[in-house]
């Protein structure tokens, strides 16, 4: 048989292990909320970016395989 300061101590445990699930749960809610909100603003920057008439793409030499540096050359 378990004292009753031995149970408290345990209940006590329990309700701090619940409470981290739940703060878990909430950070991982978030966290792909959060993703989301970030796709959705990228792919509305580049479809803005689009309707303007920028290239999305950088240049690729086939041959060198490099892109082009921002002076130009």
């Amino acid at each position: 048989m378990t004292s009753h300061v031995e149970q408290q101590i345990a209940a006590r445990i329990a309700r701090a292990r619940a409470e981290e699930e739940r703060k878990r749960q909430v950070r991982a809610e978030f966290a792909k909320a959060r993703a989301r909100g970030l796709a959705a603003r990228h792919g509305r920057k580049l479809r803005q970016l689009a309707e303007r008439g920028f290239d999305l793409a950088p240049l690729l030499d086939p041959y060198s395989n490099a892109t082009p540096s921002a002076s130009g050359g």
